[in-house]
């Protein structure tokens, strides 16, 4: 007589904890950034010369090859702290707010579950992460070098400021462009990776290749689409001051200009941009998947 109640109790108890906050996530997602943000930070910064000056790949390795290898690694801590805040973010919130929306968490998750939870997820991420973008584009410009050697003197030139500019001419200039990528790149890589995964896993292929060709081909085909965001979001945050503070509309067209009128130009940086996003979202995915796995996570969807 009791069974049937003691199942159904059992059952929402079950649902109820998988429904609870759970830090795993959010160290999972740390981590695996971390490690791919450390092993691809010199073709990020390659792709960041390009992006700046219109350069070929030859010319951007050149200009990095005399700047010599001291400087090779200047940069890098923005980054560093700020895709492995990404991953924590990224990964943490989308697996909260899945947990939020999913009216069974013993239920795959619909598509349109993962979308809102990528879009919003990226959103948050944007808004935090927006300072440390803005500090690492100006150090990675090195016409910049004389005036603002290091992170300390970005961070007093924005200080000077009073709260208005401080935030929409120092640390969130922007932050439009970046709120749109963002989201909406979070959104595409959300929708589609388990998917692309699990498909991958049902043709017999070994435990960590799914995962790592899924990841690889979300990230890549994602960075494409937004990639002019990406060169516009360069180009407007590595300008600081005076003259050359431009806004959003005279960005676009002093971007548009300086590639000459042409999409193609403006793709400049693409072939090393495919290379990094199979490697930053491959290795990124393969990490996060594996240690997501070994915390006994599950990934479903429909």
């Amino acid at each position: 007589m009791n069974q049937r109640p003691e199942c159904a109790m059992e059952t929402e108890r079950k649902e109820e904890e998988e429904r609870r906050w759970s830090s795993s996530s959010y160290n999972v997602g740390a981590i695996s950034s971390f490690l791919s943000t450390l092993l691809t930070f010199p073709i990020y910064k390659t792709i960041f010369r390009q992006q700046i000056h219109a350069f070929s790949i030859q010319e951007a390795i050149h200009q990095l090859r005399h700047e010599g290898i001291c400087r090779f690694y200047r940069g890098i801590f923005p980054p560093l702290l700020s895709k492995t805040l990404q991953g924590t973010l990224l990964f943490g919130i989308q697996d909260s707010l899945l947990r939020l929306l999913t009216s069974s968490p013993s239920r795959p998750y619909t598509l349109g579950e993962r979308w809102t939870a990528g879009f919003l997820s990226g959103s948050v991420e944007a808004l935090v992460l927006t300072p440390f973008e803005r500090v690492q584009n100006v150090l990675q410009d090195g016409r910049k070098d004389a005036r603002f050697p290091n992170s300390w003197r970005i961070l007093q030139e924005f200080n000077s400021y009073g709260l208005k500019e401080r935030l929409v001419v120092g640390y969130y200039r922007g932050l439009s462009p970046i709120l749109l990528r963002n989201s909406l790149g979070s959104a595409l890589y959300f929708s589609f990776k388990d998917p692309l995964r699990d498909s991958l896993a049902e043709k017999g292929l070994p435990g960590w290749l799914p995962a790592l060709v899924s990841g690889s081909v979300n990230g890549t085909v994602t960075c494409l689409v937004l990639y002019p965001l990406s060169v516009l979001i360069a180009n407007m945050q590595s300008q600081v001051v005076g003259r050359d503070l431009l806004s959003l509309r005279e960005s676009v067209w002093s971007v548009w200009e300086s590639h000459g009128r042409k999409l193609t130009l403006l793709y400049q940086g693409g072939s090393l941009l495919v290379l990094r996003s199979c490697l930053t979202w491959g290795l990124t995915t393969t990490i996060h998947d594996f240690l997501k796995e070994s915390t006994g996570q599950k990934s479903q969807v429909e």
